[in-house]
């Protein structure tokens, strides 16, 4: 990520948390006391609806505590899935492993339109196996990037140097099989990353570095990509088919303790 940028996301706006009261959870959602609100906990995709709206596709199912997409060697329908709650700002973690030659995505701040699909409006968190997928040797596509905009790069400090992050420190992934952490963290323009519990992306929406990399982008032409989580909208988080197979389990959305001007070496 360039220098400039992550000097740009400490500088901040206004912070527009998410009202305490909008994570009230419909009655197919699970909300804990502290305010977490559980959209799959290994049993019920209830919390979960096809994009654009319906039925999920029977190749979505849950298996063994996971909700699980069996890719192109299963019969039956597939296409993405979506919350049915929508969220402004949100802190997102799940847990999720691929199969050999896996790719997929979460994608967050989509607004729903039949007809468009959900990368139209919404960045991706890029789920990936690295070693078995070609996108893995482009940095900007492999697993934790914000898909074909940022890699992930690793925030700790460079003891040389003092610089954040620190350049050519790898991250961390587990590999096909085992379950890795995942987490995103949208306050006001800001999004944070975080693979295995490290902060690997950290971008500002309306930074003049974001709107160059779109720029140079697939993106550039379209108008509504990451418009309305800029803007502070209500949006759904999105699970994709990408035709191959994926599971997730543990995931939960609560509102952020993290802050829109927070420090670069947070939690």
């Amino acid at each position: 990520m360039p220098a400039p940028l992550l000097a740009a996301a400490l500088v901040a706006p206004a912070l527009l948390l998410f009202p305490a009261t909008s994570f009230a959870a419909p009655d197919h959602h699970e909300e804990k006391a502290d305010g977490v609100v559980v959209l799959f906990d290994g049993s019920s995709a209830d919390a979960w609806e096809k994009y654009a709206g319906g039925e999920i596709g029977s190749k979505w199912s849950v298996d063994d505590g996971a909700l699980h997409f069996a890719g192109k060697t299963a019969e039956g329908g597939g296409g993405d899935i979506q919350t049915k709650q929508a969220f402004g700002d949100f802190d997102l973690r799940f847990e999720f492993k691929v199969a050999e030659g896996s790719n997929s995505g979460v994608i967050y701040g989509v607004v729903p339109k039949k007809g468009d699909p959900a990368y139209k409006t919404g960045p991706e968190y890029q789920i990936l196996d690295d070693a078995g997928h070609g996108n893995g040797k482009n940095p900007k596509t492999s697993v934790g990037s914000l898909y074909a905009l940022y890699a992930p790069q690793v925030h700790k400090t460079c003891p040389a140097t003092g610089a954040v992050p620190c350049p050519h420190t790898p991250k961390t992934v587990k590999p096909v099989g085992e379950w890795n952490t995942g987490r995103i963290v949208k306050t006001g323009a800001r999004i944070r990353h975080y693979l295995n519990g490290v902060k690997v992306v950290d971008v500002k929406l309306d930074s003049p570095e974001f709107k160059k990399a779109v720029a140079d982008s697939k993106f550039k032409d379209w108008n509504d990509f990451a418009k309305a989580l800029a803007n502070g909208k209500k949006t759904r988080i999105v699970f994709q088919d990408h035709g191959d197979a994926v599971w997730y389990r543990n995931v939960t959305v609560q509102q952020p303790t993290l802050t829109e001007d927070g420090p670069l070496l947070e939690g």
